[in-house]
């Protein structure tokens, strides 16, 4: 631990109630206390998710600066720690064995997306914005309100996909339907939205009942490999990091397919600084099995494979730091009402989970892009000057 914490200070209160005290001081700062002896072993040989394991059952106590004050000392102090001869052996061995854990065929997708979507749509009401935008939303400024930048997010990608009344849309991964209605009702436009979530299946469908909607909207429980048609644009906002990296090929190849010979593509989606890599065990174990945040090296390979023009890439650097923010402040205020929902064990994984990502924004390697294709070189104009009247 002490080559390990290099900023900050992190105290620790072992099994007998001693302290000890790591780094030379000063923020962050944090205090845990220790209620296992075999955390002493685990932590050793697997923290990143140990540590996740032992604070949702309560052998890890944050006593002072809490999860946020702990993972706050981890974040600036992380490559310390992989850096490790331990923790580096166990990275390229994930590394190694990295497509196994991402193995997205058509049956274990549904399982994963289930997995995490289908909690309950009541428990994503409590924190989401009131469009149900869960993924990254767009922040020009920080003076706005989660809907505001939720809503600027869906108006960025409209005006990339250069739409015109009348095209057909597809939305793959559409939640719950929100970017499909706001393309419909905004642009005249029809779109076929679809989702591996039943829950998310069922409020899409009576959300567009409800917005009256039904002639210009589809939302479907539908592999988007399974889709046979064309059309004008597709869009896939957050669905990206649920493909795996042995089916990148084919997730390029099927969106060439579907487009026409003159549409547009965009797809947004978490990515990472730097080169190929693997998801963090608790991410992987508790959050998103099968998920992955891909570096752009290993995207832009498989969309030449795949004989896709990219028309344009733009990087969001700290847009998912303060939409996490957001969220984490609104689960906080919530989190009662999530304790009845579910329990103490799933409060803490949640709290977890929101605040390690927003911290692996704000200081580590993540952030998103978007990018944009075509088949043609010529479907749309050669400057971005068109964006800005969309």
């Amino acid at each position: 631990m002490s080559r390990f914490v290099k900023v900050g200070q992190l105290t620790i209160i072992d099994v007998s109630g001693k302290a000890h005290v790591h780094g030379p001081g000063g923020e962050p700062n944090a205090t845990i206390r220790i209620t296992d002896k075999r955390l002493y072993r685990d932590l050793f040989f697997n923290p990143e998710l140990r540590a996740g394991e032992a604070y949702m059952d309560g052998t890890l106590i944050c006593e002072e600066g809490g999860i946020r004050g702990l993972l706050n000392v981890f974040a600036h102090n992380r490559d310390n720690l992989r850096g490790h001869p331990m923790q580096k052996a166990l990275k390229g061995w994930l590394k190694k064995i990295r497509k196994w854990h991402q193995r997205n065929k058509t049956s274990a997708s549904r399982k994963n997306v289930q997995h995490h979507y289908d909690l309950s749509n009541d428990f994503y009401r409590l924190f989401l914005d009131e469009d149900l935008q869960y993924s990254c939303a767009y922040w020009p400024t920080l003076d706005i309100s989660l809907e505001e930048a939720q809503a600027l997010k869906k108006t960025h990608i409209a005006a990339k996909l250069n739409l015109k009344p009348g095209d057909r849309v597809l939305d793959i991964g559409c939640g719950w339907g929100g970017m499909a209605i706001y393309l419909a009702r905004e642009y005249g436009v029809s779109v076929v939205g679809v989702t591996l979530s039943d829950e998310q299946h069922a409020m899409g469908r009576q959300r567009v009942i409800d917005a009256g909607l039904e002639d210009k909207v589809d939302i479907r429980i539908q592999d988007y490999r399974d889709i046979n048609e064309t059309f004008d644009a597709v869009v896939s906002v957050g669905m990206f990091e649920h493909v795996g990296v042995a089916h990148y090929l084919e997730y390029f190849s099927k969106i060439k397919e579907l487009m026409s010979e003159d549409g547009t593509a965009l797809v947004h989606s978490i990515g990472r600084k730097g080169g190929p890599g693997t998801t963090g065990a608790w991410i992987r174990k508790y959050i998103f099995p099968g998920g992955y945040s891909p570096a752009l090296s290993e995207t832009f390979a498989e969309i030449e494979k795949a004989g896709l023009w990219v028309t344009d890439v733009e990087i969001l650097r700290l847009h998912y730091a303060e939409t996490l923010a957001e969220w984490d402040r609104r689960f906080q205020a919530n989190r009662e009402q999530v304790a009845e929902m579910f329990d103490e064990k799933f409060c803490r994984m949640w709290e977890f989970y929101l605040v390690i990502s927003e911290l692996s924004f704000r200081l580590g390697k993540h952030m998103n892009f978007q990018i944009q294709m075509s088949n043609a070189v010529d479907s749309l104009p050669t400057t971005r000057n068109y964006m800005l009247d969309k």
